[in-house]
């Protein structure tokens, strides 16, 4: 479909980076926890290729999604029990990929992908449009 790989990535990259301006917070987690997934296949996919500096980018990426990006959205000051309890997950989310990729082990990123996935079909089950189009439908009954 495109010419030039160098495009397609960029291409690729002003939609990503459009959806996330475009998102509402809801949304963003929802993206930051598939961005993180996807980076874990990628680092999954190198590491059976035998990429090691492939491997590397790949879990680098999904440990900045999730330090900086879900870790970073934590209100810990009013998010009581359950801000500190993902917070702890997120930390033990980077402490199992950190080893994945010293020890090459594939069952601590699939350990990790499954944790995500996980906490994301969670997530979108309390997607707040879901919940005002369930609640509007309770009050028409």
């Amino acid at each position: 479909m495109f010419a030039n790989n160098n495009a397609a990535r960029s291409y690729a990259s002003v939609g990503l980076q459009t959806g996330a301006i475009t998102a509402n917070p809801h949304k963003l987690i929802s993206m930051l926890l598939e961005g993180a997934m996807v980076a874990i296949v990628k680092a999954r996919h190198h590491m059976v290729a035998g990429d090691v500096a492939a491997k590397g980018s790949a879990i680098n990426q999904a440990v900045g999604i999730i330090d900086s990006g879900l870790r970073a959205c934590l209100n810990m000051k009013d998010g009581g029990e359950i801000a500190q309890s993902l917070n702890a997950l997120y930390s033990y989310m980077t402490q199992r990929l950190t080893t994945a990729h010293l020890e090459n082990d594939l069952k601590k990123l699939q350990e990790v992908h499954k944790l995500l996935a996980d906490l994301k079909a969670t997530w979108d089950a309390i997607d707040p449009k879901a919940r005002a189009r369930l609640a509007t439908m309770e009050n028409r009954a």
